[in-house]
């Protein structure tokens, strides 16, 4: 027995099973050890300014930097999935209650970082470059969509969206639902003449819309047709100008309908604004201010306009839900309080935003 002990004790033997312990321990230390933390699975995508930007598979946590954008998300139903957004996204009321980032223009980077965001959303009208520079440099991805020029480009900038965020069942679907409520409301309008309109903008100075803005769109699709034939977004105007178009109607944004009467006889009190037709004949339309959103809302507000401007071709249909009122409404100092926030930023809009570059 001591012969046989020893050539496991000594020897080439003994070398040998060292040799195979070790190893075996080796495999075993690998098996038990833990790896590396495991990355969440993510793919390249190309924005709407055509960047190439990596963002995970299935965005969970989402900070939009536009109200526009904020919308969209409540319309696909992915709300759960934003956890902060900007001071100005305030529909609906329940993006209210939503961490807070700061302004369009200037967003708070801290308070962005400290949401530990999967994806910042943004868009080229009304974000800064520097934005998302700074965002890159934290290792946050932002994605961009563009301006839209047409209705169509809205519905289809939502459906992207929804496929970037892993959705592309409920951006479907709300793309058919919208289109339906459009060709529903095209079938109404069609024996109708358009209404010759002034979409204000902004009153001093007078700015209104081009002929190549989604919002000349959305005049079109409500039955009507600006008076502006600038090529120009947002052009100014000249009150002896709109004299000579005498447009039938005046058409603005309010933020919340009881305050439009006032607003209007404000501005109708004004030099030079009687002479105008519409003003004497009080021909005109405060619809909601999401006609200045280029998100799902838009569609409401084609049919809200086209019920003012058409009561004729919506007698023997019901009227649509008044939507909730804001919580916070706007400075009610006439006729500024008809000219909502987004209004203001298109007309004060920062030269170093996105899309001067």
């Amino acid at each position: 027995m001591q012969r046989v002990n020893s050539i496991f004790t000594s020897g080439p033997a003994a070398l040998l099973l060292a040799f195979l312990l070790l190893g075996a321990l080796d495999v075993s230390a690998q098996a038990t050890s833990p790896g590396p933390p495991s990355q969440p699975a993510t793919r390249e995508v190309v924005d709407e300014m055509g960047r190439t930007v990596r963002i995970p598979l299935s965005p969970s946590r989402i900070v939009s930097l536009a109200p526009s954008l904020t919308e969209t998300i409540y319309a696909l139903g992915l709300q759960d999935r934003l956890v902060g957004d900007t001071d100005f996204c305030d529909y609906p009321v329940e993006a209210q209650k939503k961490p807070k980032i700061g302004g369009i223009i200037n967003p708070n980077l801290e308070e962005i970082a400290s949401l530990h965001p999967d994806l910042v959303l943004v868009t080229k009208s009304i974000n800064r470059l520097a934005t998302v520079r700074a965002l890159d440099t934290l290792g946050i991805p932002s994605y961009a969509t563009t301006d839209p020029h047409s209705v169509a480009e809205i519905i289809s900038s939502a459906q992207k969206l929804a496929d970037v965020l892993g959705a592309s069942e409920a951006g479907k679907s709300l793309g058919e639902e919208l289109q339906s409520r459009l060709a529903a409301l095209q079938a109404k309008l069609a024996a109708v003449p358009p209404q010759r309109v002034l979409f204000i903008v902004w009153t001093e100075p007078l700015i209104s819309t081009g002929q190549h803005t989604f919002i000349a769109d959305v005049l079109r699709k409500a039955g009507a047709v600006s008076i502006v034939e600038s090529s120009q977004d947002w052009p100014q105007m000249s009150l002896e100008e709109v004299v000579r178009l005498q447009p039938d109607y005046l058409v603005f944004a309010s933020s919340h309908s009881e305050s439009a009467a006032r607003d209007f006889d404000a501005l109708a009190a004004r030099p030079g604004w009687r002479i105008l037709d519409a003003v004497r004949n009080r021909h005109y339309a405060a619809i909601s201010d999401a006609v200045n959103r280029p998100a799902p809302r838009i569609v409401s507000a084609i049919e809200e306009l086209a019920r003012h401007l058409h009561p004729e071709a919506f007698q023997d249909s019901p009227g649509p839900d008044k939507e909730p009122a804001p919580a916070n409404p706007a400075p009610s100092s006439p006729p500024r309080s008809a000219i909502s926030s987004f209004s203001r930023t298109i007309c004060a809009r920062s030269t170093e935003s996105l899309c001067a570059h």
